[in-house]
């Protein structure tokens, strides 16, 4: 595989809307020890992208500044301590920035290999969501089957990934969405219940729905003046996880009320781990997840796919909130 000196790539120009993503040209980055060179087929638009692209959430000093977080192609060069071997595999990888581009490094020890039948788009909308998800819900608040999770923005590409992996491990999925339809594409997708957080109060509707036991675990992005509400649709000894700040960044508790139904108040960020945790979280997921992937029981919700050239309007499509699952930009 002949690899060029410079490559296409979509940069941030300034901090603002989609419009400050512009095509530009880079060089192409060279591989580390135990790193590998991906010639990308695809990358994956996630929240963060967006939030970086308006300046608030800068990447770690040791990252590409170039947004993208998932990527899937095949391994076109690989750095010391990595089997050459690996060159021309397929696969799907968690990058620290940077996929928003023809080719980009990432540690081998954070990529997937790609089972016959998944496509490159859809390969490139697992990574990110994957693992984001398994960690907080199933390391963080630790899941098991019979659980029942409360997951704020059904529809989202996190939302569709909690359903998803609460359908495969026989946990109850109660899902927050903003309009009838988005309710009925998460029931579509294997929610056990949604509710149109505009219509009715979703403390009210989880109660409801529980009989008033309440929810195992909550899976919130929002923040701000959702958390003491979320802590109400908690049964106790429930869990409660952040891994968003989209609604605000502060909250008001009633400090009581987790003392004596004995709640567990975590959250995590992903980007900011180290490669070594990431390393680890990769390969638990080959162990219990990955054989579900293979199988094809475990495919992400595909909302729109846009040529890396029209990245902004990926960007645009995501701020709008009308999508239903992952956004992905193709290459070449």
């Amino acid at each position: 595989m002949t690899i060029p000196e410079r490559m296409n790539a979509v940069a941030i120009s300034a901090p603002g809307g989609p419009e400050v993503l512009t095509m530009t040209q880079v060089p192409v980055p060279a591989p580390g020890p135990g790193d590998v060179l991906i010639a990308v087929a695809a990358a994956g638009v996630n929240r963060p992208d967006v939030l970086q692209r308006q300046g608030r959430y800068p990447p770690p000093p040791d990252a590409s500044p170039l947004p993208g977080l998932e990527v899937a192609g095949r391994i076109a060069a690989v750095g010391e301590g990595v089997d050459p071997g690996q060159i021309g595999r397929r696969v799907c990888a968690l990058v620290p920035g940077g996929g928003y581009a023809e080719y980009a490094v990432t540690p081998h020890a954070q990529c997937l290999p790609l089972p016959e039948g998944l496509s490159m788009e859809e390969a490139a909308a697992l990574p990110e969501t994957l693992m984001t998800v398994w960690h907080n819900l199933f390391e963080r608040a630790y899941v098991v089957e019979g659980d029942s999770v409360l997951i704020h923005g059904g529809t989202s590409g996190i939302g569709t990934m909690a359903v998803a992996l609460c359908r495969i491990f026989g946990i109850t999925s109660i899902v927050t969405c903003g309009s009838d339809t988005k309710c009925r594409a998460a029931l579509d997708w294997g929610a056990g219940h949604a509710i149109n957080y505009r219509e009715e109060d979703f403390v009210e509707a989880v109660k409801r729905i529980t009989g008033g036991a309440g929810v195992t675990v909550v899976l919130d992005m929002v923040g701000g003046d959702y958390l003491p509400r979320n802590l109400q649709c908690l049964a106790e000894d429930g869990r409660h996880v952040s891994i968003a700040v989209l609604g605000g960044a502060r909250a008001e508790l009633f400090i009581p009320i987790m003392m004596g139904r004995r709640l567990t108040l975590t959250g995590s960020t992903l980007r900011p781990r180290s490669a070594g945790f990431k390393a680890l979280l990769v390969d638990e997921i080959m162990r219990t997840v990955w054989p579900h992937v293979a199988e094809g029981m475990l495919r992400p919700a595909m909302d729109r796919v846009f040529p890396l050239a029209e990245a902004a309007a990926a960007h645009a499509r995501m701020e709008a909130g009308d999508h239903v699952g992952k956004i992905v930009l193709t290459v070449g």
